[in-house]
């Protein structure tokens, strides 16, 4: 009688298990389809991006090996009209949550190109404000949230190494002078820095790997 106790309150727990994840408890996150990020891809990003997202467009992001959740954030933004872009705000209207997956994960998982400094004047410049910021105007080191060398920290903050200059310049740029408004962290950073600085880390970046 015991045992038969036992199984029937086994059976009643499991049956109220099943209840309870059908009446609202979430299901497993779907896993990214590499093949429909592949083809949404070539369809809408490589024109602008390069077919495996090495962009060899000075002024269109490196996409390759960037942290796929900070790119679904950043087309989730263009969508919504938080970060404007009129390019890019009709290139996501058309994708779904899925499909920004699908993608971001799809060209995350590609080696990205390296790159390389071009103004050596500038570079040492670069590199004192990457490595140690300007301390006595409170302007922190980029490799503290960036990672020494410009790894990023996944989900958080996107990989540098490698971005081309000139792309680097017109996001600083866009965080200084208020265009860009989706990153209050980049914001107030952006805000201390002059044109001389701005583009001497952005051309330490550009080689940085």
């Amino acid at each position: 009688m015991k045992l038969i106790a036992n199984l029937l309150i086994a059976a009643s727990l499991a049956s109220a298990a099943m209840i309870s994840f059908a009446e609202g408890a979430p299901a497993p996150a779907a896993k990214p389809d590499l093949a429909k990020g592949e083809a949404s891809f070539g369809a809408v990003c490589a024109a602008c991006h390069g077919p495996d997202g090495n962009s060899v467009i000075p002024v269109n992001p490196k996409l390759a090996q960037q942290h796929p959740e900070y790119l679904i954030k950043q087309l989730q933004e263009f969508k919504a009209g938080k970060r404007a872009n009129a390019i890019m705000a009709g290139m996501s209207a058309p994708l779904t949550d899925a499909d920004m997956k699908n993608i971001a994960y799809w060209v995350g998982a590609k080696k990205a190109a390296a790159g390389a400094s071009k103004e050596k004047e500038l570079v040492l410049l670069g590199e004192r404000i990457y490595r140690g910021g300007i301390a006595d105007r409170q302007i922190p080191a980029c490799a503290g949230c960036h990672s020494p060398n410009g790894a990023g920290i996944p989900a958080q903050y996107p990989r540098l190494s490698g971005q081309h200059a000139d792309y680097a310049v017109a996001q600083l740029t866009a965080f200084r002078d208020g265009v860009r408004l989706n990153s209050t962290q980049m914001t107030q950073v952006a805000a201390k820095l002059n044109d001389r600085e701005i583009k001497a880390v952005a051309d330490y970046i550009s080689g940085l790997h």
